[in-house]
């Protein structure tokens, strides 16, 4: 059996720092794994512009009840789940992603999670584990899985190059640039074709 791994943001839903930032019209808090590869870094200076603004959990979240996943997004899951199983891997946090899952009939999703105070203020995040990504497919392996995996940042690299087979789906210039070793698309129809060239079974279903 095959596993197909995918990032979460900028796969299947959109960015939600960006959405809260263009909402707040906070510019700095567009920045992504796109921009800063570096995870603690990019959390240290997201948590520092929340405190400095005075917003809190709540405020993301009353954003993110408006957003729906990427247009394609769940004819493609859809269509991916008809033949593998589906895990998510992300960066994001529990507190963000599971409003999603509903709308995406509820895969796994393994990602981080947050601290909160009652005041609703993001005061920490803590981290599944170092690496996660990486070290999913890494246990996937373990038990004897064959895993093909797709993503569109700097953090999803280390996934890519541990899976069977990686992708880049979406992803800027910069980073297919800086990874050309993985085939990079813009569409679910490509990343479709992706998934059955990686694929060591008959997808034809």
């Amino acid at each position: 059996m095959e596993i197909a791994c995918l990032d979460l943001e900028g796969v299947l839903i959109p960015e939600i720092w960006i959405n809260f930032a263009e909402k707040t019209g906070i510019e700095a808090l567009k920045a992504t794994t796109r921009d800063i590869p570096d995870y603690d870094v990019l959390m240290k200076q997201r948590l520092r512009i929340l405190d400095e603004n005075g917003f809190g959990l709540p405020d993301i979240q009353s954003v993110i009840s408006e957003l729906e996943p990427m247009e394609g997004a769940l004819g493609f899951l859809e269509w991916l789940r008809e033949r593998f199983q589906v895990v998510i891997l992300s960066d994001t946090f529990y507190e963000f992603g599971m409003p999603f899952m509903k709308q995406l009939g509820y895969p796994m999703l393994l990602c981080h999670g947050l601290e909160v105070n009652d005041d609703g203020k993001v005061v920490d995040y803590k981290l599944r584990q170092v690496n996660p990504k990486r070290q999913a497919v890494i246990g996937f392996h373990s038990m004897y899985y064959r895993t093909i995996a797709a993503g569109d940042s700097y953090n999803d690299t280390t996934m890519l190059a541990e899976a069977n087979a990686g992708i880049l789906f979406k992803a800027p210039d910069n980073v297919i640039a800086e990874f050309p070793q993985f085939p990079a698309v813009h569409s679910y129809e490509d990343l479709k074709k992706e998934f059955i060239k990686a694929s060591n079974r008959d997808l034809s279903l």
